[in-house]
């Protein structure tokens, strides 16, 4: 269809994404906006009425580019698939031939009327790098029938309410700064306190289960990735720098190697296992500018992450405690609904991974059997583990019914021969240990992210930034309201005191929309009763209620993490 109304257009690469499809065009001179989408599905479906089926054509590398010899972007895919000796096909439509592995769905009649539509118009550099040229992307929706996109379309027009890049600068949480740099989030003190209060609520859970706690720094050196395997394998590292006596030196994409050679210091018997280094700590990465989301994509991102070091016949077990944590810190946030994906080695590209097939297959199917065992729904992902190992991944649904990955659980055979890990075991000899790398919540700032939108920023009494807003009807109760405030701080509760000179309906306005759980109302019949009036978030009516009782009801919902 664009190349029906433009004919100059170079198509480039268009796959199939969650909710649709995207295509990537090189528009020339053109210039095209959302308001073009119309006329261009218009066309589409002028075409879709012609189209029956996909037909498949094996080709040769001089024919494909012969065919696209003036689309530079064909190409430059058809040089690099040639390259790595893979076949070429073309798929045919009508009068329209692209490039494409397939498959596709054998008869259009199969499409439901109404299940897709074109959606929107973003800018995206070709091969996502940002020295390449800019693109028009053009993305479009697709389900398999009308009522599923109807349902999405809800769900989506709900999602922007909640968006936490634009609740999270409203309600101060964190702001971003060009000078500081993309993908590089700076928490206000809201937003310092909402991290501060994840970050100790799992602390407190794993303490409970016996993690130790452990700290280090931000650099090492880039021979430890290098043995990692993380400097020739991980695309995501950041530059490397050397210092004046010429070592270099790498800032830290993750925190295992450290890990090991903390394992290491010391020497360890078989009844010391299993051993859980714990530590909630920033690492970073060099994510391209693209692909950057806000908090769901950053740079910077602080991991509550952890390192198992178990026996081989602990493994089983120690999976199953670190789910029942997953589970037990999940509810908290009303978050019941999980998927659980597998993530294994791509069959067809061993040389990505390290390790032998022998213990890849043992560690798959060790996971499989643990996501078995915890009798959640679960499928399979080739070719998404990491480089050491396979992983399983927790996707949860949040109050709107979207899917975040959120924690992840690694295991791995083959960083403990690399790095020589040991225990002596019960026969007096060297074992490797098996590692199992978890984070339950994953990054802290993808998860605050996601949080914000899964509460629409009202968040429970416990997590609040400001637990409650005290609003003095006027200048002469302000006093009063200060002297307040200070017993509830006493009690380690946070609070602010509004004293502008506004009127209190103004003043109960700006605390709704600061979505602050709980406003006290204080004028002269407060102050002369000593009693409270109580406004609750969500609510329009004021109940009155001793301080006594309101104290107890407060505590007792911080404490016990209700919502």
């Amino acid at each position: 269809a664009v190349l029906a109304i433009w004919p100059e257009t170079k198509n480039t690469i268009g796959p199939a994404i969650d909710d649709g499809f995207y295509y990537d065009f090189d528009f020339g001179a053109v210039k095209i906006s959302d308001s073009d989408l119309s006329k261009i599905e218009q066309k589409m479906r002028e075409i879709f009425k012609t189209w029956t089926t996909f037909e498949r054509q094996e080709i040769t590398v001089d024919a494909a580019k012969k065919m696209f010899v003036d689309n530079e972007y064909k190409l430059e895919l058809i040089n690099e698939f040639a390259s790595d000796g893979q076949n070429l096909t073309t798929y045919t439509s009508g009068e329209f031939t692209d490039l494409c592995r397939g498959g596709h769905i054998e008869n259009m009649k199969e499409i439901e009327t109404g299940s897709w539509q074109l959606d929107r118009i973003a800018g995206a550099y070709w091969r996502g790098n940002e020295k390449n040229k800019m693109l028009t992307r053009i993305y479009g929706l697709a389900f398999d029938t009308k009522t599923e996109l109807t349902d999405y379309l809800k769900m989506r027009l709900e999602a922007k309410k909640r968006d936490h890049k634009i609740l999270g600068p409203a309600l101060d949480l964190f702001t971003f700064s060009e000078l500081v740099g993309a993908g590089l989030p700076m928490f206000l003190p809201k937003g310092a306190i909402l991290l501060r209060e994840l970050s100790e609520f799992v602390r407190a859970e794993k303490i409970k289960r016996g993690y130790s706690f452990v700290q280090i720094p931000h650099i090492a050196k880039s021979k430890l990735y290098l043995k990692s395997g993380h400097l020739g394998k991980y695309d995501a590292m950041m530059p490397l720098m050397t210092d004046a006596d010429g070592d270099e030196f790498a800032i830290k994409a993750m925190n295992c190697p450290h890990h090991f050679e903390m394992f290491n210091a010391t020497p360890h018997s078989y009844r010391d296992l299993p051993i859980r280094f714990a530590e909630t700590t920033t690492v970073y990465r060099n994510e391209k500018s693209g692909e950057l989301a806000g908090l769901l994509r950053v740079k910077s991102l602080t991991q509550d992450d952890t390192h198992h070091f178990v026996r081989h016949d602990q493994i089983n077990e120690e999976i199953t405690m670190i789910l029942e944590l997953m589970d037990t810190v999940y509810k908290v946030f009303d978050f019941s609904d999980f998927l659980v994906q597998i993530s294994t080695r791509d069959q067809n590209d061993k040389t990505k991974y390290f390790g032998s097939d022998e213990l890849w297959e043992k560690s798959e199917a060790i996971l499989i059997e643990a996501a078995k065992n915890w009798g959640k729904e679960y499928i399979v992902a080739e070719g998404e583990a990491a480089f050491y190992g396979p992983k399983i991944d927790i996707m949860v649904k949040d109050v709107i019914g979207r899917s975040w990955q959120l924690t992840t659980v690694q295991l791995d055979f083959n960083q403990p021969e690399n790095f020589d890990l040991y225990y002596i075991g019960e026969d007096g000899t060297k074992h490797h240990p098996a590692v199992l790398h978890v984070a339950i919540l994953g990054s802290l700032e993808r998860f605050l992210g996601v949080l914000i939108e899964h509460y629409a920023g009202n968040f429970p009494t416990w997590l609040a930034p400001v637990q409650i807003k005290i609003l003095p009807v006027g200048e002469a109760h302000q006093e009063y309201c200060y002297k307040l405030g200070a017993e509830f701080k006493a009690q380690n509760i946070r609070l602010e005191v509004d004293s502008a000179n506004e009127s209190i309906g103004k003043k109960i306005r700006t605390a709704e929309q600061e979505k602050v759980p709980y406003m006290l109302v204080v004028g002269d019949k407060e102050i002369q009763s000593g009693d409270l009036a109580v406004r609750k978030r969500g609510q329009r009516e004021i109940v009155n209620i001793s301080k006594t009782e309101f104290i107890s009801n407060i505590l007792e919902e911080i404490n016990t993490k209700q919502f």
